[in-house]
Order: C-alpha cells, then structure tokens, then sequence
C-alpha cells in the first residue's frame, strides 16, 4: 500500500471514530476476509482508492518490464499516464485485467480485491473494461445492435439477438449512445463509421456494461481534430461517474483533459503530478519530454 493511501486512511479512521455511524465496524463496515467485499461484486472504496498497485515486478526473459511500480487512483479520477515506448504502460494494463500475472507485489481494486487471484473474464465482469488502441466492433452490425449485444455479455450473439430489451436497457442504451455522439447514427453498420465513430462505438459497448473502471489505451490515436476534441468532451463527461486510466502519447489531447498526469519510465512511476508539473522536471524532460 502506497504511503499516501495508508495517510488518507488513516484520515478516514480518524473521522469515523470522532463521529461514529449506525453500524459501523473496526474493518469499517467490511467484511473479515481482507479480500472478500462486504456484498458479492460491490467495491469497497471506503479508503478513497478504487485501484492500487504496490511494488508490483514483471520481467520477461530477464527483462523487467515493470520494475517496482506503486500507484493508486481515487474513485471518479480521470488519470493520464504518459511515457517512452517501453515504459511499462500497457504491461501494466495486462497486470490489472488478469493477463499478465506479476513475479510479486500487490494489485487491488478497491480495499478488498485482489486482482491477481482473478482471472481475465472474472476481472471484466467486476467492473474494469478495457479499450484497447485499434477499435473491435462488429462491423456487419449497427451501432444498436453492437450495444445491445455489449449489454448481454452473458450470451451468445443469436440469443442476445432474439431477446427484446425491457425498458429500462433501452433508457440505457439512449442514454449511452447521446454520451458517445452516436444517436444520429444508431441504425448505420458499424463498418461504415469512421474511425473516431467505432473508438466512440467501443467505449459506449463497455459504458453499457456500467464500468467502474476503463482503462483506455490510446484513445484519440488516428483520430482528426474535432473527433479528438470531441474524445476530450466524453472523457470529462465521464469522469466522476467512473474511473479513469488513459494512457496516451498526444499531448495536446493530455492538456485538454489531466488533473493528474503519472509518467512511467522503465517499469516503475519516474514522476507524478500536474501535466505543467511534469513537463517541467528535469528527469521527464530527459527521458521523455526532451526526445
């Protein structure tokens, strides 16, 4: 556990026992087991962190691809994580989803669950979706039918088909598609959307799962100017309702949305802070920003 979420919960405690609550525990309402949460599913962010990594190690025939790396999100943060090629990023992704497993260190999604004793698909269904850089829809479908399959994960494609949606999945589903700037074009085929259209597309697929966390790797990568723009928009829209990870290599785009910018550089966090923060230090400017 990083020294910053030991001190905000150690905050926290001191709050709870000054004004104590109907119910309230030594474990602070949860469960015994440190990772099992109080219900099945939920997440305990109590602490104030919905995701924590604590010197977690990857090496790969020798070469460590994360090498100490410690860090942590607050629930609702929009965090950006920048760094060269080869910096860890994406390993650290696979670290969280359940697709690479560490030689050591710790992993957590809120207080209570330890990622590495999940596999990838388990992971998914908690509340962590993923995009990935090239978007994956299914391009003989529309825009409809590609989110209404997202909605029934659970099923095969010809019986998620046949189902009719209630009218609460369709209220979601609206919703979703005014969120992602597709609800004019909710009956074209997915294939004849242009790039930034299919980014959207895939987004609104893990948005109508109900994510608590996205992690999002280069989004905004061969997109134009007003769709990246309009990738800002839905980012900040979406921050505060959900977590946020985006890793990306566009600065521009990184100044239009950052409150908090972690650099990564050799597995492990080199600096962390504000994007003017950041681009001022000399380490970043050196190993990164100065290239």
């Amino acid at each position: 556990m990083t020294p910053d979420l030991m001190e905000d919960g150690a905050r926290r405690a001191a709050a709870a026992q000054a004004a104590p609550t109907p119910g309230a525990t030594a474990s602070g309402g949860r469960a015994a087991g440190f990772a099992r949460p109080v219900l099945p599913g939920a997440v305990d962010t109590t602490h104030g962190r919905i995701l924590y990594l604590d010197d977690v190690h990857v090496s790969f025939d020798g070469f460590r691809a994360i090498n100490g790396l410690s860090m942590d999100i607050a629930p609702g943060e929009l965090r950006c994580i920048i760094g060269p090629n080869g910096a860890g990023k994406t390993t650290m992704m696979d670290i969280i989803t359940g697709k690479t497993r560490p030689d050591r260190g710790t992993v957590f999604f809120g207080s209570t669950i330890d990622l590495l004793r999940y596999r990838e698909a388990d992971i998914a269904q908690m509340g962590i979706g993923r995009k990935f850089q090239k978007p994956t829809v299914f391009e003989n479908l529309t825009v409809f039918e590609n989110l209404e399959l997202a909605l029934r994960t659970d099923r095969g494609v010809l019986p998620a088909m046949r189902l009719r949606l209630d009218s609460a999945q369709l209220d979601r589903l609206a919703e979703v598609l005014r969120t992602i700037h597709l609800a004019e074009a909710v009956h074209r085929q997915a294939g004849t959307l242009s790039h930034g259209q299919k980014q959207w597309l895939e987004i609104g697929m893990l948005l109508v799962q109900e994510p608590r966390l996205l992690l999002l790797d280069e989004p905004v990568a061969g997109m134009t100017d007003e769709e990246t723009a309009r990738t800002a928009e839905l980012f900040l829209s979406l921050k505060g309702r959900h977590s946020l990870m985006v890793v990306e290599h566009d600065m521009h785009f990184i100044a239009e949305i950052s409150e908090k910018v972690t650099v990564l550089h050799e597995g492990a966090v080199l600096a962390e802070g504000t994007l003017d923060a950041v681009q001022n230090d000399q380490r970043v400017i050196e190993v990164y920003l100065g290239r």
